[in-house]
């Protein structure tokens, strides 16, 4: 057939050249935009922020594993107060206990509670119309010192602290609230909100965190109506953050700080992290060493002219509609949400118009355009397949890779295998088609798609819905201004549409990879697809002309036609090799393991256990068999499915569990008992026998509603972390008469200490778990 593309250059071989440099640059500035700005040193000013000086607080905090409760957390807090009162401020410290979820309050009966000690300090304005609220965790893992969780985030609120008392003082109110027991349960930052006194009246949240050691700081997540919220941000110097990232982050389970504020109600605010090298995570890599200190620089500037921006608004008038944001070259492009719905329609209004036109001028016949609209699925849907199935291959090569919690250690090569190979999957699928079905068609089909996908988010995430919208919008109508223009110009115009789709999707590609990790690598093909079905129109100017071609140069137009298909999948091979010749598990970037260690006091047995989906070498050696559920007699652990093995038994202490009062009152006793761990625990935990009926419970004072059930033969129970070291109290009132069944466990963090235990190889290291390295020592009462 005759070549019936939107444009036809005279000299297809130049326009083409151009048009690649236009997109190569639009690129570059799209990606650039989203990077982190480059470290300031210690002799900034005094006013700015200065990752070189917030840096010094890092290796403070991070010198040692310190969670909730820990010797190593009381000296990170002393040094958190000391530097605040420094800086002329008054700190004190929120000494309290509450009640929160946790990471095994869900199997502990449903509670989990803690002792936390706040750090908190006001910086009074001069006529405040609200609060701003600095949020950060001070405590870490434990395994992990916390060099970037969040010990960075701790530093930025240093540093931002000590440049806003260096310059004038802002309007309004800030107060630094820096929690305790975030990696246990949130439970600083719900005391703070439920408890404290500066929180009784609510204001705007800024928390800082990290997933990561690099990488841009992210805005992931807001309040709901963050309209005015949105647009102050977009007033700090380096914006990056997109309403698609609140729309996804909305959807998933995951918690930080920013959570107890919004169940408040009476917060509103701002979520950010950076995410990149998220190997690191919870684990014992996670030291000041691994910052990237330009991702600390980002969060810094960040905060400061965030606060200040804040700080002289009127917070009261602050309430809002959504908006949609997203950066594109530096700017934080936004519009409110209202706009979503008709953006929407006239995207679908452009393309109608776009297809109608190619129709009408015969460039195509309308049983061409519903075949390209059918075979479009072809490449949306196969290379989000191959991406995964990339992944599976690179997890077959490298066993270990099925034990990273998010991503390898140096995944970039391996993301632009994945780009590589959806472009590849499009280039083939085009090269195949576009002489049968025609270019013309073809790009309509691949806008058509955008434009209908565009209806479907703003229906159901509507701050994503831009990532299509736009660049189908923007696609239509360089199509309808291309045909009625000469094809010089029509290139032009042809560009400045893919430009658009380039600057809206490839910053979004380059984020979501570290967000979600290679494990989903087919999310990243499937926008890589989406941008490619948006540069249609000008990926025919990289192939030969279509039709009219005969005999050798028929062959000729086909092999050059499968050219960048060629170059493509040339791509993946050549970044995939890289990958792995690059990304080696070594000392400093070790294979990731989990193991743990529970004895039964109750008969003096122990055994090991692992979370290993497919235990490597050296776990092997302590587990083995399928996995299985040891609520029985671990009911702290509910249902968690964990392989085991034999181990000899330690001598340790089980927890003590005492009656202290027994008061009888009809059909029901209420008994006052003190738990308490009989050695350096982290937590502590109770359950209560299945069929003993609780009717009330106050744990450490404070008063819970006795719900759920371990399973395995308990029911009620709870999880107590940082135990203080007397024990906690507990009163429960329980149906009947007869005597109350209960098992008790504590844990600590130290398997390396017990027998049976052998050292780690180099190359091997923990897993950044929540129970990792965990010692379990249970016990059964019957009071």
């Amino acid at each position: 057939m005759r070549d019936y593309a939107l444009t036809r250059p005279a000299r297809r071989g130049l326009a083409a050249a151009a048009v690649l440099a236009v997109l190569a640059l639009a690129g570059f500035a799209a990606v650039r935009a989203v990077l982190p700005p480059s470290e300031r040193p210690a002799s900034a000013p005094a006013t700015e922020f200065s990752a070189g000086r917030a840096f010094t607080d890092v290796t403070a905090i991070a010198t040692a594993p310190h969670p909730a409760g820990s010797a190593a957390n009381d000296r990170v807090r002393e040094h958190l107060v000391q530097k605040l009162s420094g800086l002329g401020l008054s700190p004190e410290v929120q000494d309290t206990v509450t009640i929160q979820g946790g990471q095994l309050s869900s199997s502990a009966g449903g509670t989990g509670l803690a002792r936390v000690q706040n750090v908190v300090t006001l910086i009074p304005g001069t006529a405040s119309t609200g609060r701003i609220f600095l949020v950060a965790h001070y405590d870490s893992a434990q395994v992990g010192p916390g060099g970037n969780d969040d010990a960075a985030g701790t530093a930025t609120i240093l540093e931002t602290a000590r440049a806003l008392t260096s310059g004038d003082r802002l309007r309004n109110d800030v107060v630094l609230v820096l929690t305790d027991a975030e990696e246990a349960c949130l439970c600083g930052a719900k005391a703070f909100v439920d408890q404290h006194p500066l929180a009784r009246d609510g204001g705007v949240v800024l928390n800082f965190e990290a997933r990561g050691s690099s990488g841009p700081a992210i805005m992931f997540e807001t309040s709901d109506g963050n309209g005015r919220l949105v647009e102050a941000y977009g007033q700090v110097p380096y914006p990056v953050g997109t309403s698609f990232a609140v729309e996804i982050y909305r959807l998933l389970p995951n918690d930080t700080d920013f959570t107890p504020f919004l169940d408040a109600e009476r917060f509103s605010g701002m979520n950010s992290a950076y995410i990149d090298g998220a190997a690191v995570y919870h684990a014992p890599t996670d030291t000041p060493e691994a910052m990237n200190r330009d991702s600390l620089q980002h969060h810094g500037d960040n905060a400061l002219a965030l606060t200040r921006e804040l700080g002289g608004l009127d917070l009261a008038a602050l309430d809002s509609g959504d908006a949609t944001y997203f950066p594109a070259a530096g700017w934080l492009v936004r519009y409110p949400g209202a706009m979503v719905w008709p953006l929407a329609v006239l995207a679908l209004i452009a393309v109608a118009a776009l297809a109608w036109l190619v129709r009408r001028q015969g460039r195509s016949s309308g049983r061409r355009m519903v075949a390209a609209a059918g075979l479009t699925l072809v490449p949306i849907i196969v290379a989000p397949l191959l991406a995964q199935g990339l992944w599976m291959l690179l997890t077959v090569i490298r066993p270990e890779y099925g034990g990273m919690p998010i991503d390898p250690y140096r995944p970039l090569w391996y993301r632009l295998a994945v780009i590589a190979l959806a472009a590849a999957t499009v280039f083939a699928w085009y090269a195949l088609l576009r002489r049968r079905i025609g270019p013309a068609a073809l790009a309509v089909a691949g806008l058509g798609w955008l434009a209908v996908l565009g209806a479907v988010l703003a229906g159901f995430t509507p701050g994503g819905a831009y990532l299509a919208t736009l660049p189908a919008l923007a696609g239509a109508i360089a199509g309808l201004i291309a045909i009625h223009v000469p094809d010089s110009v029509a290139v032009a115009v042809l560009a400045v549409g893919a430009a658009v789709a380039v600057v809206i999707l490839l910053p979004t590609i380059w984020m979501l990879f570290p967000a979600l990790g290679m494990p989903m690598a087919g999310v990243g093909a499937f926008l890589t697809v989406l941008l490619a079905l948006a540069l249609l129109p000008v990926v025919d100017l990289i192939h030969p002309a279509a039709g009219g071609a005969r005999g050798m140069e028929a062959l000729r137009a086909r092999r050059l036609g499968a050219v960048p298909t060629l170059t493509a999948a040339l791509a993946v091979v050549v970044c995939t090799a890289t990958g792995l010749a690059v990304d080696r598990f070594d000392a400093e970037h070790p294979s990731l393991t989990h193991l743990m260690y529970a004895l039964d006091a109750d008969n003096g047995t122990a055994r090991w256990l692992s979370e290993e989906t497919d235990p490597q070498e050296w776990t092997s050696q302590f587990v083995s068999g399928e996995p299985a559920a040891v609520t029985d007699s671990l009911p702290a652990f509910g249902g968690e499915a964990l392989r085991s093995g034999p181990a000899p038994a330690a001598a340790l202490p089980a927890p003590n569990l005492t009656l202290v009062t027994d008061t009888r009152s009809g059909d029901s006793r209420t008994l006052r008992l003190r738990l308490a761990p009989q050695r350096t625990a982290r937590f502590v935990t109770l359950h209560v026998a299945e069929g003993t009926e609780v009717t009330a419970a106050t744990i450490g004072g404070r008063p819970i509603t006795p719900a759920g059930a371990a399973g395995g033969g308990w029911g009620f129970g709870f999880v107590f972390h940082a135990p203080p070291a007397g024990g906690i109290e507990v009163d429960l009132t329980v149906r009947g008469t007869e005597p109350v069944r209960f098992r008790v466990m504590d844990a600590s963090d130290d398997v390396s200490t017990v027998p049976g235990f052998k050292p780690r190889p180099a190359a091997v290291g923990v897993l950044g778990s929540h129970s990792s390295e965990m010692v379990a020592v249970a016990k059964s009462y019957s009071l």
